[in-house]
């Protein structure tokens, strides 16, 4: 490392320059998501709903037609179809991709189907807690839920 003031070589673990005295911390990296670009708790009660409509209509629709043995779908279709859908390109299920936003790492990157496993699995804690949890994307700095907290995800307008 080189230091930004004088130019001299300096300690990699050393504060400060050992010639001039400046500072030798690394700026902090910059956040992948501007400021204000954070989904809004609106927002995403719109998207939940149209995708609450997306599996109910699903499921009902294979339920129908399997003469009720689909019913288990009930059970594993929200978890397949938020994990599928917030891990592939489109980072976001049919509701939030509606309302133009998505699901992302902290780092700003596609999230994997485990941690999309995860974050679901995370709005149980989320909703088991009077639903604070979903609630608290109204009054987070970064507009985080707790089961986003969880899970490390961020969503975000496109």
């Amino acid at each position: 490392m080189f230091c930004p003031k004088c130019g001299k070589p300096a300690d990699d673990k050393a504060p400060y320059c050992a010639s001039c005295g400046a500072g030798l911390q690394a700026a902090p990296a910059p956040s992948p998501v501007a400021p204000g670009a954070y989904a809004s708790f609106g927002t995403r009660f719109v998207a939940w709903l149209i995708d609450l409509i997306v599996i109910l209509l699903g499921g009902g629709i294979v339920s129908a037609f399997t003469f009720g043995a689909g019913a288990v779908l009930f059970l594993v279709g929200p978890w397949l179809y938020e994990a599928f859908m917030l891990s592939s390109e489109w980072q976001a299920t049919v509701g939030k991709r509606a309302m133009s936003i998505v699901v992302t790492g902290i780092d700003g990157k596609r999230i994997s189907f485990a941690r999309a496993t995860g974050r679901h699995f995370a709005k149980i804690l989320s909703t088991f807690l009077l639903c604070v949890g979903y609630i608290m994307a109204a009054f987070t700095e970064k507009k985080q839920a707790l089961h986003d907290m969880l899970a490390e995800t961020l969503v975000v307008q496109r």
